[in-house]
């Protein structure tokens, strides 16, 4: 959610950062939402998610680089006009509406599939409400898997703890007014962070969820 590269409203560029590929996985489908965690929301949880959405600045790309300040119009309703994108390479992508709007947000998206949109990389729209049980960043479904554009940062989020993925959820969902905000569709391929449009380095370098028990590698406690 937050921009690698920003320069102004009116055009954005960004130094792709990643490729992906699919990778091994099983999954479980789920029924229902009556399976989720915390299908009774609170309040106390809403605001946990308030603060991880404030605090990583999701604002500065999905309220029109406005910053990260819940108090003003066009919060998380996403690119503001046609002018506000990112390049990447032949393409523009933008921001899209977060709001819970039914018909130009996130109002027909289970907290699940936002929840894999953050740990996975999986565009929440393509992709059912299931349980994905992987330790591969996306696992191996759907067969021909839809990925998120490179500006959404998703692998630096999908290390957080299950709850504080559920509490961001909630609060997306439960937390913020719906506005009406039709954004432009992005513009390049559905499966950007698995193609040769986006150079980078190779997947292993992003390594597997949940990381390896500290100390491993060449890492080392020294008190």
């Amino acid at each position: 959610m937050q921009r690698f590269n920003k320069r102004s409203r009116w055009g954005r560029s960004l130094v792709p950062a990643l490729v992906m590929a699919a990778a091994v996985g099983w999954v479980a489908v789920i029924a229902s939402r009556a399976d989720l965690p915390d299908s009774q929301v609170t309040q106390e949880q809403v605001v946990r998610g308030r603060y991880l959405v404030v605090t990583h600045n999701c604002g500065a790309c999905h309220s029109g680089g406005n910053g990260s300040n819940p108090g003003q119009g066009n919060w998380l309703a996403g690119a503001v006009d046609n002018n506000d994108f990112f390049q990447i390479g032949p393409f523009k992508t933008r921001a899209r509406n977060l709001t819970p709007d039914n018909l130009t947000g996130t109002g027909r998206l289970t907290e699940r599939q936002i929840f894999n949109a953050l740990r996975y990389g999986l565009r929440p729209e393509d992709t059912p409400d299931v349980e994905i049980t992987s330790t591969t960043p996306q696992g191996n479904f759907p067969a021909t898997p839809h990925y998120l554009a490179p500006p959404m940062p998703w692998p630096s989020w999908r290390h957080m703890s299950d709850q504080e993925l559920w509490d961001i959820a909630a609060y997306l969902k439960h937390g913020i007014k719906a506005v009406s905000h039709k954004v432009k569709d992005s513009e390049g391929p559905k499966d950007f962070w698995a193609t040769t449009y986006v150079p980078g380095p190779a997947p292993n370098k992003i390594g597997d969820y949940p990381l390896q028990t500290f100390p491993s590698g060449t890492e080392v406690f020294t008190p």
